[in-house]
C-alpha cells in the first residue's frame, strides 16, 4: 500500500476543500492508504469523508492570529509538530500555510506535492501564508511537482513566482453521479413565475456577490421579471442583506444561506451566474453544468478551458461588472438563449468524469513514485 497524507487547512464549505473529498473517497482504496490531516477540526465537509480514509486534526478548531503565530517557526519545526508519521506521499491541498508546512518534511525518500487552486497575480499572493516571496520560493522549490486546478493558475504562478520544478494540470474530481441524484430533490421555496438564477459561494469580497447584487438592481429598473437566489454564508452577509433591503430588492433576491445540497436549488434554476473577481477553477460552475442549469461567468482562471474559448457551453464575460450586466440582460431578453445553453450544458456534463479525473491524480502520483 502506498501511504499518502493529504494535508489541508479545514474542511469548510469551500470548494477545494469538497473536491479533495471526492478525490480521495475515490482513489484506489487497495492501492492507497489515504490519511487527511487538517489544521482545524470541525469543518462541514468532514462528514462526507468514507470510514476507509483515515483522518486527524491537529488542532480542534481555528485560534485568532493562526497563521501570524504558525509564521514565528520554520517549516522544520512545525513539520515536526504536525505529522509524527512517515508517508510515502505528501500532498499539500491549499496553497500557503499547509505547503508550508509540507515543505519541512525532513525524510529524503518522501515524494512532496503542492496543490495549487486559487489564481495568484502578484509576488504578495504567491508570499501569502509565508514569511516573506524569498521563503515561499524556497519552500515551493522544495516539492517533487506542483499540480494546479486550470492552466490559467499555472500560467500566473509560474509568473510570479520562482518555481521551476515540474507542473501538471490536474482538473477537479466532481461526483456527477451524486450531483444528479441529490439535484432532483423537492425544493418548495422558488418562485416558478420568474426567470429564475442562482450563484452560491462563500459570502466574501472576491465572489463579487456585491456587484451581482447591484446588477440585480439594474435588471429591476429594466423591468426584468426575475428572482436571484445566493447559497451561501459568510463575512460579507449582513452588507449584502442591508443592501436587499436599503434597494427595495427584497422580491427580487433572497440569500437562502448555506445547504449541504445546493444541487437541488441550482437544477431547478433558469441560469447559473458566477460574479466572481477570481477563482481557480468553479466547483460551483462545474456542478450547474453536470445538472444542466446555463452558466455565465466572468473570466475568471478555469472559464474558457469550462465553457469554450468561444462561449460554445456557456457565457464568459469580461471581468466587470458592466459587462456582466450587460451579458446577463441580453441572456434572459433573447428569445430561446436560455433554453439553448442548458442543451449545451447537459452536452459538457460528460467532460466532467470523476473516473478520468481520479486515475489522472493516481497516475501522477504512481509516475512519482516509479510505482509504473
Amino acid at each position: 500500500m502506498i501511504k499518502v497524507l493529504f494535508l489541508i487547512h479545514d474542511l469548510g464549505q469551500g470548494g477545494a476543500e469538497k473536491v479533495m473529498v471526492n478525490l480521495v473517497n475515490n482513489m484506489d482504496s487497495t492501492k492507497y492508504d489515504i490519511t487527511v490531516m487538517t489544521l482545524f477540526g470541525g469543518g462541514v465537509n468532514e462528514q462526507f469523508l468514507l470510514p476507509h480514509i483515515k483522518r486527524c486534526s491537529v488542532f480542534k478548531k481555528a485560534f485568532p492570529a493562526n497563521s501570524k503565530i504558525m509564521k514565528l517557526f520554520t517549516p522544520t519545526f512545525l513539520h515536526k509538530f504536525c505529522i509524527k508519521e512517515h508517508y510515502d506521499v505528501e500532498i499539500s491541498y491549499l496553497e500557503g500555510p499547509s505547503a508550508r508546512i509540507i515543505s519541512g518534511c525532513p525524510n529524503k525518500d518522501t515524494k512532496l506535492v503542492s496543490w495549487i487552486h486559487c489564481t495568484m497575480r502578484s509576488e504578495d499572493d504567491v508570499a501569502n501564508g509565508f514569511r516573506s516571496y524569498k521563503e515561499a520560493n524556497l519552500c515551493y522549490n522544495k516539492f517533487d511537482f506542483t499540480a494546479f486546478v486550470s492552466q490559467g493558475v499555472r500560467d500566473a504562478f509560474t509568473k510570479f513566482s520562482e518555481y521551476r520544478g515540474k507542473t501538471r494540470v490536474l482538473y477537479n474530481t466532481i461526483e456527477s453521479d451524486v450531483i444528479v441524484s441529490k439535484s432532483k430533490e423537492k425544493v418548495d421555496n422558488l418562485d416558478s413565475d420568474v426567470t429564475k438564477i442562482v450563484a452560491t459561494g462563500t459570502l466574501k469580497q472576491v465572489k463579487g456577490f456585491d456587484r451581482l447584487l447591484r446588477i440585480a438592481k439594474k435588471l429591476k429598473e429594466d423591468h426584468i421579471r426575475f428572482h436571484l437566489y445566493i447559497l451561501g454564508r459568510g463575512p460579507m452577509q449582513n452588507e449584502l442583506a442591508e443592501y436587499i433591503t436599503s434597494n427595495n430588492l427584497d422580491d427580487f433576491v433572497s440569500l437562502l444561506g448555506y445547504d449541504t445540497n445546493p444541487y437541488k436549488y441550482v437544477s431547478k434554476c433558469d441560469l447559473f451566474v458566477c460574479s466572481s473577481y477570481s477563482e481557480g477553477f468553479s466547483t460551483a460552475a462545474t456542478e450547474a453544468l453536470i445538472v444542466g442549469t446555463p452558466v455565465i461567468t466572468t473570466e475568471v482562471s478555469g472559464m474558457k478551458e469550462m465553457l469554450g474559448e468561444n462561449n460554445e457551453y456557456g457565457i464568459v464575460t469580461e471581468n466587470s461588472e458592466e459587462a456582466l450586466y450587460k451579458s446577463i440582460k441580453r441572456l434572459l431578453t433573447t428569445p430561446n438563449m436560455l433554453e439553448d445553453y442548458a442543451k449545451r450544458a447537459k452536452e459538457r456534463s460528460c467532460y466532467f468524469s470523476k473516473d478520468i479525473t481520479t486515475r489522472e491524480v493516481e497516475k501522477s502520483i504512481s509516475e512519482l513514485i516509479g510505482d509504473i
